[in-house]
């Protein structure tokens, strides 16, 4: 037989010690028993940085006040990121080794909490925006020791608590382990993409069929609900793209859209955009109707017989060409931009279509991968983040004793 339990609501500064760090100040940064302290910077979601901490000075009785023991939570006052309010993780380190700053929360469990249950509580209160809603907003927004400490804890037998945290810490070490074979297909990837910086180069303009032609301008009283589809510089981010759907529209004629249709099979290159962004690049693989690009871009036609589309999209999002252009650049205030010329001279591979397809079917095969890895850590976090919905807001009840 197993017997339920349900879910008791209590404050938090009921079920362990709330308190808010030290504040640094002018004497602290110099003043004697200097003392290594962790502070926002330092706490991530479920992970302390211990690389880079500061000190300040601290006399023994603030030592005793402010020192950090194994299973202190540390949660993020202040963020200037409201949904970054209230990040939080375990303290590992030796008691007594690090203070904390007032930019931290301290909570300190008391007999009926497990540290590692309050803190998935914490994760799954800041994903459901719980310290969002309360935070003080201003330049920065604050959580409040006060505030927190007011919150109502989701409070069951230690039990219960020590077996909902073992069923979370499965899921996340799966996770783990999704996210280091991301890692390895991430890196041979990379060590394909490698290739291409090995390959012979002639120019851009060998390949090219026609272009770079700049697109159109049209003013803002012409784009409109209705109109042709228009890709404009935030229509892609590099690389593969869909440009079917999200486009704006304007109003143009026919002679306009047969002079700046894009077909099936052309290049489009920003001319103008940040330092690191100009010369983003894509190919258009699909058009569900008549589409046009806007006058801060450049569309190329290629000879086909030399050059395949797709693989251009990705040599253009190489390495490579990315520090091409960016040498090439012509720096404006918060932009830079790049010709026709600069595109003609880009490098391109002496590589023949059938050697440029090859490369791609080892590149694809990488990428379907870890693409599907990608899916199934999304799949896993959403199954994740639906379990702790239930478990953590009283809906599911958890066995007490297992019969």
């Amino acid at each position: 037989m197993r017997s339920e339990v349900s879910v008791s609501w209590v404050p938090v500064k009921e079920l362990g010690d709330v308190r808010m760090g030290k504040q640094l100040s002018p004497a602290s940064r110099a003043g004697a028993g200097q003392w290594p302290y962790l502070r926002v910077a330092n706490v991530y979601e479920g992970h302390i940085d211990y690389s880079d901490v500061n000190s300040m000075a601290f006399t023994a009785a603030e030592r005793e006040t402010y020192g950090l023991l194994p299973g202190d939570i540390l949660l993020n006052e202040g963020q200037e990121n409201l949904m970054n309010v209230g990040r939080s993780a375990l303290y590992d380190g030796a008691p007594g080794e690090f203070c904390f700053q007032n930019t931290l929360i301290r909570f300190r469990p008391g007999p009926a909490v497990v540290p590692e249950f309050a803190q998935a509580v914490f994760v799954w209160w800041r994903a459901k925006a719980v310290f969002a809603r309360i935070a003080e907003k201003t330049s920065i927004s604050h959580l409040g020791g006060n505030r927190f400490g007011a919150l109502l804890f989701p409070l069951i037998p230690v039990a219960a608590q020590r077996r909902i945290v073992e069923v979370i810490e499965s899921t996340t070490e799966l996770e783990r382990e999704i996210e280091a074979s991301i890692a390895k297909f991430e890196a041979l990837r990379f060590g394909v993409m490698g290739e291409l910086a090995e390959l012979e180069c002639g120019k851009l303009r060998e390949v090219l069929k026609q272009g770079p032609q700049n697109g159109i301008y049209k003013p803002a009283s012409s784009y409109g609900l209705r109109g042709t589809p228009i890709v404009r510089i935030n229509s892609f981010s590099g690389g593969k793209s869909d440009l079917t759907r999200g486009l704006l529209r304007v109003a143009v004629s026919r002679s306009e859209v047969a002079r700046y249709g894009l077909k099936v099979g052309d290049i489009v290159i920003n001319r103008v955009n940040t330092p690191d962004l100009v010369g983003k690049s894509t190919s258009v693989r699909h058009l569900a109707e008549p589409t046009i690009f806007e006058s801060n871009m450049m569309r190329c036609k290629l000879h086909r017989s030399l050059a395949d589309p797709v693989f251009t999209e990705v040599w253009l999002e190489s390495s490579t060409v990315r520090r091409y252009f960016l040498a090439r650049a012509k720096s404006a205030i918060s932009q830079a931009s790049i010709n026709g010329d600069d595109v003609r001279n880009c490098p391109f591979p002496k590589l023949d279509v059938r050697g440029q397809l090859a490369f791609l079917e080892r590149l694809d095969a990488v990428e379907g991968q870890r693409l599907a890895e990608v899916a199934e850590l999304a799949k896993l976090r959403r199954l994740k983040q639906g379990l702790m919905d239930d478990l953590l807001s009283g809906r599911v009840v958890v066995p007490a004793v297992a019969a």
